[in-house]
C-alpha cells in the first residue's frame, strides 16, 4: 500500500473545507495557492462561477519589488495587492479559503497583510 503524499492530504483538507465554504457576489471567496516558488490569490464568486480579481507574485509590479516569490515578504505583497483590487471593486468582506494549506507562515502573512489593507474576514 502506497503512502499518501503531502499534496494528497492537502487536497483532502481542501475538499473538506470547500464542502461548506461558498463565495457570493457580496462576499466572495479569497482563495490562496502557494507553490515553492510563487504565491497567488483570487477572489471568486462561486454563485456565478467567475473570478473577480487576482494577485500573484508573477505580476510585473510585484515581481519587480521582490527577489523570490516563495517567501513571506512576497506573500505580504500579494495580500496587499488583492485587498487593494477588491476594495477598488467595492468588496470589503471575503470568505478566506486557505486551500488546504496550514494557516501558518506565508498563508498567515498574506491574510494579515490583506486585513491591514482593509479586507474583513
Amino acid at each position: 500500500m502506497a503512502k499518501e503524499s503531502r499534496n494528497d492530504k492537502r487536497l483532502a483538507r481542501h475538499r473538506r473545507i470547500r464542502k461548506t465554504l461558498r463565495g457570493t457576489p457580496e462576499k466572495p471567496r479569497l482563495c490562496v495557492y502557494k507553490s515553492l516558488k510563487n504565491m497567488s490569490a483570487q477572489l471568486i464568486d462561486d454563485v456565478n462561477g467567475t473570478t473577480l480579481a487576482t494577485a500573484s507574485t508573477l505580476e510585473k509590479e510585484i515581481k519587480s519589488r521582490i527577489g523570490c516569490g516563495g517567501n513571506k515578504e512576497a506573500a505580504g505583497l500579494v495580500g496587499e495587492a488583492i485587498a487593494k483590487k477588491s476594495i477598488e471593486k467595492g468588496i470589503q468582506e471575503v470568505a478566506f479559503d486557505r486551500g488546504g494549506f496550514l494557516y501558518h507562515g506565508r498563508v498567515k502573512e498574506l491574510a494579515d497583510k490583506a486585513r491591514e489593507a482593509g479586507l474583513k474576514f
